[in-house]
């Protein structure tokens, strides 16, 4: 029989030192829906968090929920890896009807493993076999996943550390505004392309987040991204875009290149892609680049069939027509007045924000503010967490189905968390 020391937690005495939410939110949560998650205590939380961007649709949302609940009532296929199966075939049904064709998007749905790691390897594993060349190039800031290859495309310092092996054959650029406008747009990575003597492999591919969430809420603007296809374009390398946390609606538009008009050749997704937190994701890719040998690429979760329900779910219920990405575009004014009246109000804090949709990030001259302020807000019921390489940017991730109300709330516990910091 193994037993607890008195005054600690079976989490302090089995869990591995490596967890990391829990040490910031101290409490044992018990259940959640829409926007709220409430400790074994009772207390309500308003969750601004929303599971890293795997709950879009918010906690346990009902229709997701029952058709969940008659999957498994009627002892639908749970596992299943890649065999075909009527989950898997509603889902792409769907998935091509409601997403992919209005958009006029031509990609083929590859299902790695169930992470948004997964789908990174994939897709960089396939722009190496397709190019046949090895170097990739990622931006500043970056965050891609936490497996080896995924590494080698994050920016993160700390992060970078924890692979223990050299991580290579990946060559970082400026993200847009690195350098705060003083340089035009890629005049470095161009020069480095046209140098024989730059010692500059010819990249198979460049990664990129629209919107860095990990890296500081960084957003970039449509004319860069469009700047960075054309370049692709021109220098036959192959354009990824990293759309695991920003994707399914965090900025609006489905996709979040839509804004800027461009059609990447290979689009990772994951997250909120399932719509109730179940493992999924997806690596898209023009056909010419489906060169595929069968099982080539594998694992053995790669078919989560109930992810597949919720999935269908969510897009029949919320990407049939536009009112959701209204409804976010909505709330996100919302906030982008709010932190705009904040920073004004705090204005000896050299507080800045910036932000699409519903990703908003609010960063202050003192660094080390931004964990008071996600400390305090949790203190008065609210979830938020840090982003950047040191931490400094309180970044807000509230589901997309946040009612006004909550929002409202939500905003004024942050208000008040950073007077109580000020």
């Amino acid at each position: 029989m193994t037993t607890t020391a008195p005054g600690r937690t079976v989490f302090d005495a089995v869990e591995s030192e490596v967890r990391s939410y829990c040490r910031a939110w101290p409490v044992v949560f018990d259940r959640a829906e829409g926007s709220r998650i409430h400790d074994e205590q009772g207390r309500t939380y308003l969750d601004f968090f929303a599971g890293a961007g795997s709950l879009n649709y918010g906690h346990n949302n009902p229709v997701l929920k029952r058709a969940l609940l008659d999957y498994i009532g009627r002892n639908g296929i749970t596992h299943a890896l890649d065999m075909s199966t009527t989950a898997k075939r509603a889902f792409l049904e769907t998935f091509h009807s409601a997403v992919l064709e209005p958009r006029g998007l031509p990609y083929k749905v590859m299902f790695p493993g169930p992470t948004g790691t997964n789908a990174v390897e994939a897709a960089l594993k396939l722009a190496r076999k397709a190019k046949g060349r090895e170097a990739v190039v990622s931006f500043t800031n970056a965050f891609h996943g936490m497996s080896l290859g995924s590494l080698a495309v994050t920016g993160n310092a700390f992060k970078r550390a924890g692979a223990g092996i050299p991580l290579v054959h990946t060559t970082p650029m400026p993200f847009d505004n690195y350098l705060n406008g003083r340089v035009p747009d890629f005049l470095w990575f161009e020069r480095l392309l046209e140098d024989q003597g730059s010692g500059f492999n010819h990249p198979a591919a460049v990664i990129v987040e629209t919107v860095q969430g990990e890296g500081g809420v960084n957003v970039a603007r449509a004319e860069w991204l469009r700047g960075l296809a054309d370049l692709c374009r021109r220098r036959d390398m192959l354009l990824i875009v990293d759309d695991v946390q920003m994707g399914c609606g965090r900025t609006g538009g489905f996709f979040s290149f839509e804004e800027a008009g461009i059609v990447p050749d290979i689009v990772t997704v994951s997250k909120s892609i399932s719509g109730y937190g179940l493992p999924m994701a997806l690596c898209l890719f023009k056909p010419e680049l489906d060169l595929w040998e069968p099982g080539e690429h594998n694992g053995t979760f790669r078919g989560n069939n109930p992810a597949f329900v919720t999935a269908t779910a969510a897009l029949e219920t919320y990407w049939r027509d536009g009112a959701l990405r209204e409804h976010t575009l909505v709330n996100g004014g919302r906030i982008e007045r709010s932190l705009r009246e904040l920073c004004a109000e705090h204005g000896r804090l050299g507080a800045t924000y910036r932000g699409r949709g519903l990703v908003w990030g609010l960063e202050f001259t003192h660094k080390e503010r931004a964990a008071a302020v996600c400390r305090k807000a949790f203190e008065h019921g609210l979830l938020i967490e840090t982003s950047g390489p040191q931490d400094e940017v309180v970044k807000l991730l509230p589901p997309l189905t946040v009612t006004a109300s909550e929002l409202d709330e939500g905003l004024g516990i942050l208000a008040r968390a950073v007077r109580d910091t000020a």
